[in-house]
């Protein structure tokens, strides 16, 4: 049985559209993780003959429905996946290593841009593996997963933030002493709001959030380091 410690936590913001291929790679990788989709509408997920789905229904936000499906979770480790995400072989081999080598450790994937976007998307791929692998700061569609406990401990993703839940995390986990790992595989993503809203602008818009919120939270860190020291 492969996984079978997991959770797999997958949020859907509203009119979402990717979740079947997804569950299409779940279901023909053969995992025996705990599945648990959180929506902020009613839908009707076909199990495909497997009994781990769960599908609940949360307020809107990525925070509250990555927290209500960690809520939800029962197994010991809980990996939160995005919607456009897509699965393969060895991104799956990358995790069980990954977990049994540091199960104590926050795990994350290299990201890699779908053929979806513009041109101009593999500057943004080396933006995030210089963010993540020098600067030890991921983001969430580079696939979190950690032990639930960890998780609960340092305090679930923050539901009043504007945005950015995702490094905010990484923040209190680093501010807690956890440790993160990539699994050294990447994991696929759609570029696909990129196309939607111009590559430049995003990239820009993007650039200047993270910046903008980790000042303080790395003052945070320094403190906590200095408090630990």
């Amino acid at each position: 049985m492969r996984l079978e410690k997991l959770s797999i936590i997958i949020p859907l913001g509203p009119d979402e559209d990717q979740l079947g291929p997804l569950m299409n790679d779940l279901n023909r990788l053969g995992l025996a993780a705990e599945i648990i989709v959180v929506s902020c509408d009613d839908i009707v997920l076909t199990k495909s003959g497997k009994e781990s789905i769960c599908v609940i229904k949360s307020l809107q936000g990525r925070a509250r429905q990555q927290n209500a499906g960690a809520k939800a979770a029962s197994r010991e480790f809980l990996w939160f996946l995005h919607a456009d995400s897509r699965l393969s072989e060895r991104v799956i081999a990358a995790l069980e290593a990954a977990i049994k080598a540091r199960p104590e450790a926050l795990h994350y994937y290299h990201l890699k841009f779908r053929q979806d976007g513009p041109a101009g998307m593999a500057i943004n791929e080396w933006g995030a593996w210089f963010r993540s692998e020098i600067l030890k700061i991921p983001f969430g569609d580079q696939g979190f997963c950690l032990r639930r406990d960890i998780f609960h401990q340092i305090g679930g993703f923050p539901q009043d933030a504007p945005y950015g839940e995702d490094h905010l995390l990484v923040w209190q986990a680093r501010q807690a002493g956890v440790k993160l790992r990539c699994t050294g595989a990447s994991l696929p993503t759609s570029a696909r709001k990129y196309a939607a809203h111009g590559w430049l602008a995003l990239t820009v818009k993007y650039q200047w959030r993270w910046i903008r919120q980790a000042l303080p939270e790395a003052y945070k860190l320094l403190l906590a380091w200095l408090n630990r020291g």
